[in-house]
């Protein structure tokens, strides 16, 4: 490997590209507005943090319009996409408005929308943000979860969505 010298864009778009050699697994973020209104996104920056107390924790870019939304609820579920849910993805991750149209999903802890057919569902209290350059860090307790065992992860390597082999 070689050592490169930072420089403006171009640093940032070769870091970009080295962060993309991490393989990741694809979550949507889904909380209520204060007037009740389902919101969420897709997030590939979630992970764990520890398993006692049960922490998790995910990163949201400042400059996103709901982010103080994100900031200011109190609860919020993490859904982790399976791989048959590109589609999901593509849908909060568009800045499109209502992307709940049409959905199937059930009500958790404060109202939190849970997609259904995901491989695990985390509910979160909201407990910690930090600022993190261009992002806001969320780290937050764990206080229900779920797992369907039979539905492999939908991953994100290099730029394009993948899936397990056996």
């Amino acid at each position: 490997m070689t050592q490169q010298q930072a420089s403006g864009e171009d640093f940032q778009r070769r870091f970009r590209n080295a962060l993309g050699m991490f393989a990741t697994g694809i979550t949507v973020v889904t909380a209520r507005t204060p007037a009740g209104e389902p919101i969420g996104l897709t997030v590939n920056s979630f992970n764990s943090v520890s398993l006692d107390p049960p922490l998790i924790v995910w990163s949201l870019a400042n400059e996103l319009p709901g982010r103080p939304l994100f900031e200011g609820c109190e609860y919020y579920a993490i859904n982790v996409l399976a791989e048959d849910q590109a589609d999901l993805s593509q849908r909060f991750a568009s800045r499109l408005g209502e992307k709940f149209a049409g959905l199937e999903f059930d009500s958790g802890i404060g109202g939190v929308p849970l997609l259904a057919g995901c491989c695990a569902r985390f509910q979160c209290r909201n407990t910690v943000r930090h600022a993190g350059g261009d992002h806001v860090v969320f780290i937050s307790e764990v206080v229900d979860f779920d797992r369907a065992e039979e539905r492999l992860p939908l991953l994100y390597f290099g730029g394009a969505y993948r899936q397990l082999r056996a």
